[in-house]
């Protein structure tokens, strides 16, 4: 039987990609990395695991159905059924949600929907909040608002340093990530 095909979606250092990649008993292939930002870690992260890579730069595209239509063929070739985002930066747009209804992924570092966006363990600590946590979610248009799969909850110290708070999110991430992937794909 054929293993399922998935590519990762990210734009930095790819902690969480390798993190998925180092996983022995994933019930798919990770095939594929996609990454937006051609000086981004990730891609050397791939390329020393071997893994076909495609980089795009989105301000080379007229607009976002260009670029994703573009990415749907390439994946397409490429046989990919799964598409896990891993510190990906940018909104998927309806080109690829249609394309992948139901096989898209996100992680995010927050309880879900509290601190939808960029810098959600920041806004968390300037909220002052006592609990933040690491959602796993599929992806729809909005930011951050698709159906939730998981979540992990962690209490936030009364002086905790944004360095600390991101080390103890990213821990939780690299656990919960690979386990929602297990339960997804069977």
């Amino acid at each position: 039987m054929k293993r399922v095909r998935a590519a990762v979606f990210a734009s930095g250092s790819g902690s969480n990609f390798q993190v998925i990649i180092d996983q022995t008993d994933l019930p798919c292939e990770i095939a594929m990395l996609v990454c937006d930002n051609p000086t981004a870690p990730v891609i050397q992260k791939a390329e020393r695991a071997g893994i076909d890579t495609f980089i795009f730069e989105p301000g080379n595209y007229q607009t976002k159905e260009e670029y994703e239509s573009q990415l749907v063929q390439i994946l397409k070739q490429h046989q990919i059924q799964w598409i896990f985002l891993a510190g990906y930066m940018r909104l998927v747009g309806s080109t690829l949600l249609n394309a992948y209804e139901g096989k898209i992924i996100n992680i995010h570092p927050s309880l879900l929907p509290d601190f939808p966006g960029i810098d959600a363990i920041g806004q968390a600590l300037r909220e002052g909040v006592s609990v933040t946590g690491v959602t796993v979610h599929y992806i729809d248009e909005g930011i951050d608002t698709g159906p939730i799969i998981a979540q992990r909850s962690l209490k936030i110290s009364k002086r905790e340093s944004l360095e600390d708070l991101t080390k103890r999110i990213q821990a939780i991430e690299h656990q919960l990530y690979p386990e929602v992937i297990k339960q997804l794909i069977k």
